[in-house]
């Protein structure tokens, strides 16, 4: 959806517009508030009119102030029936000064808000003694601090809430880009719409369409490399070896030769799968055991030369070829330095409901690796000979470590106790992989 032409088109813009609206919202609730608390002005129009009634009270001559206490309500009481004030804070203090202010600053009053509600004034600069005013139970007993923190509390969460709202729009750019480069990273087709963001996100949108559109005509460029260094190296061998049967001279040599031709082809094949990293496969939602035990049938074949044991584990996103190459690699190579004994392949469903994840192991009971390797064995061209011997191109374990990469997982080599080693892959069932996966 296209922004509208006059809303903000850059974060600053936005940013500035989301404060303004927000100190404006602060301001018309507290607004609100005050025009709907007139408990302050009820009490100033109550203190002046109290104020007002006892200056007529000690201005009257004393014959006719028993005249005035009585259409007033007033009473003159002596300073030991004088009960203590009651305390509304910050009422209370406002109610002495506004009366200082009316009758002088050495003023004391007693105010009560419960029943009988009642106002008790010491103003010696009028006269001698206390007088009892009576109150009306409104002014004081409705007002409460609560009632105002209540009040500024909840503008504040309201305020919060509207700023959350704004900021969780202007953060939505960033999260969408986020979201595409994981994508991207999984070797999908994505574009990000140019249209709807703010400007300096425009450019980082554009610049980012152009690195996809990069990337993919990168892979078209580099199937195309591949597919003509498969033909025209494969013809050339498969020449050799077909010379090479029809020569009888010397059946030993010509068996060594067609047995190298054969590791050329198969060095060729890593080359091209380590080349080829999957990346423009189509995702299917497969069933990881029932794919684990179809690639692996054909090893025990003529007898079990590997150990299954599967859990169930609900289908999730795979690519289905990358990932049969991902188990021949490791339990090839298990099979190639496992000491003769059964490979095992065990696979199960760890982490919790939020974020779960599927646990590859394949065991061996070789003579494992020197801790030092176990993390540089993943860099192409690396192997681990030096502990376990063997042939091959180094590239096995650095396609695995790749192909569990591009679906969101990882890879890990272990020591076993009592000798061996475990590869063990971690694949998520959703998007990304916990932080305490193990």
């Amino acid at each position: 959806m296209k922004a509208p032409y006059w809303f903000p088109q850059s974060f600053f813009a936005r940013t500035l517009w989301l404060v303004l609206v927000v100190v404006l919202f602060s301001k018309a609730l507290t607004l609100v508030y005050l025009m709907m608390n007139e408990d302050v002005l009820v009490d100033r129009q109550y203190s002046h009119g109290a104020a007002l009634t006892l200056r007529a009270y000690w201005a009257a001559n004393p014959d006719d102030r028993d005249h005035i206490a009585q259409a007033a309500g007033l009473k003159r009481i002596p300073r030991d029936k004088v009960p203590a004030s009651e305390q509304h804070w910050p009422y209370s203090e406002i109610f002495q000064r506004q009366m200082q202010t009316e009758l002088g600053p050495d003023t004391e009053t007693h105010v009560r808000a419960t029943t009988p509600p009642a106002l008790w004034v010491h103003a010696p600069s009028l006269g001698d003694g206390w007088v009892r005013v009576p109150m009306y139970p409104h002014p004081l007993r409705g007002q409460r601090i609560w009632s105002v923190l209540g009040w500024f509390l909840g503008i504040g969460l309201l305020s919060t809430a509207a700023a959350w709202i704004f900021v969780r729009q202007l953060n939505a750019p960033l999260k969408r880009l986020v979201y595409a480069a994981r994508q991207l990273g999984q070797g999908r087709s994505v574009r990000l719409p140019v249209g709807d963001t703010p400007s300096e996100m425009t450019e980082v949108y554009r610049a980012f369409n152009q690195m996809a559109e990069d990337v993919e005509q990168a892979g078209r460029e580099r199937e195309l490399m591949l597919a003509g260094v498969s033909h025209d190296l494969r013809t050339p061998l498969t020449r050799l070896r077909l010379a090479l049967e029809f020569m009888d001279n010397d059946t030993e040599l010509t068996d060594d030769m067609v047995r190298d031709i054969e590791d050329m082809d198969a060095i060729l094949d890593q080359f091209l799968a380590f080349i080829r990293d999957g990346r423009d496969e189509p995702v299917e939602e497969l069933d990881f055991s029932e794919l684990v035990r179809e690639t692996l049938a054909p090893y025990n074949q003529n007898g079990e030369r590997v150990r299954l044991c599967l859990e169930p584990i609900p289908p999730f996103p795979l690519r289905r070829v990358s990932t049969k190459r991902l188990l021949t690699n490791l339990v090839e190579n298990a099979l190639n330095h496992g000491g003769g004994d059964a490979v095992e392949v065990v696979a199960s469903l760890a982490g919790d409901h939020n974020a779960p994840y599927v646990v590859l192991s394949v065991l061996d009971r070789g003579n494992g690796i020197d801790p030092a390797e176990l993390d540089s064995i993943f860099n192409p061209f690396i192997r681990g000979d030096r502990a376990r011997g063997g042939r091959g191109t180094g590239l096995g374990l650095a396609i695995v470590k790749r192909i569990a990469a591009l679906h969101g997982g990882s890879v890990e080599l272990r020591n076993r106790s009592g000798g061996g080693l475990e590869a063990r892959v971690r694949l998520p069932l959703g998007l990304l992989l916990p932080r305490d996966a193990v």
